[in-house]
């Protein structure tokens, strides 16, 4: 992990998420790139001056040696990080949510939901009840891994979350998947669910979890709320698939008390 772009709007989800950012750019010597895109009506001198204040509480937080620049662009959220995406090449955006003090339904249309349905770059989303200190210590020290078992096109897309999981204390990572009852996994998918396995082993304690219900979301809301040393939840967003597709991993970032890293397999 080199780079790690954080969109920031001064809000306190987003200043949350921040020192989320700053402490994985501190752990894993990366660059810390803090974007905020004002829209109209917005004063571009006092979001610049905000920027220079967040950039000065951080370093008095993390260290003078703290690697991190500013970026300031106007227009939509959306647009105007695209180009910055294809110029910055981060391997990491980490974003805020109000989220939820629990598992509930919130709105989705957030401009989190949004950048990871039309950014092809991994996504850490942080909700706002989260804090670092319980994800980085020992007894948050689950990651668990929600797989629909498909094949991956691209085993890289999981080497972020290796590397994020190895910050941890002690870290044990779960790879669960949900399937209806009285059903049989086939070949293909037992040999994905040992190929997932493979990649995390032997440095970090690995076991595959099998969750029956006819509900996706349902089976990984009870598997998380039986399990309260969770410390994050990996999904992967797909184009296509029949169990975790897209609108799951959108609908679990809207709602979930939980550190969310939602990874592209493309």
């Amino acid at each position: 992990m080199k780079k790690i772009i954080a969109p920031v709007d001064f809000s306190d989800a987003s200043s949350n998420a921040l020192l989320f950012a700053a402490e994985l750019s501190k752990r894993a010597s990366a660059q810390l790139v803090i974007v905020n895109i004002f829209e109209k009506g917005e004063d571009e001198e006092e979001s610049r001056d905000k920027l220079n204040s967040v950039v000065s509480d951080l370093k008095k937080t993390f260290g003078s040696n703290l690697n991190c620049e500013t970026l300031l662009a106007h227009g939509s959220l959306i647009t105007e990080l695209k180009p910055i995406i294809n110029v910055q090449q981060p391997d990491l955006i980490v974003m805020g949510t109000k989220g939820a003090t629990g598992l509930k339904r919130i709105l989705i249309g957030s401009n989190t939901v949004n950048v990871i349905a039309k950014i092809k770059v991994p996504v850490f989303v942080i909700p706002e009840v989260a804090r670092f200190e319980s994800f980085a210590e020992q007894g948050k020290n689950r990651v668990v891994l929600a797989t629909d078992l498909d094949a991956l096109e691209n085993e890289d897309s999981l080497d972020i979350l290796k590397e994020i999981t190895m910050l941890i204390i002690e870290p044990k990572l779960r790879v669960v998947s949900v399937r209806p009852k009285n059903t049989e996994l086939d070949f293909q998918k037992r040999m994905e669910r040992e190929a997932l396995l493979s990649i995390f082993r032997p440095e970090i304690e690995t076991e595959r979890i099998t969750v029956f219900s006819n509900s996706v979301m349902g089976g990984l809301n009870f598997y998380l709320n039986e399990h309260e040393d969770t410390g994050l939840v990996a999904m992967i967003a797909r184009d296509t698939g029949q169990l975790i597709q897209k609108h799951f991993t959108r609908e679990m970032a809207s709602h979930t008390h939980l550190p969310l890293l939602v990874l592209h397999d493309a």
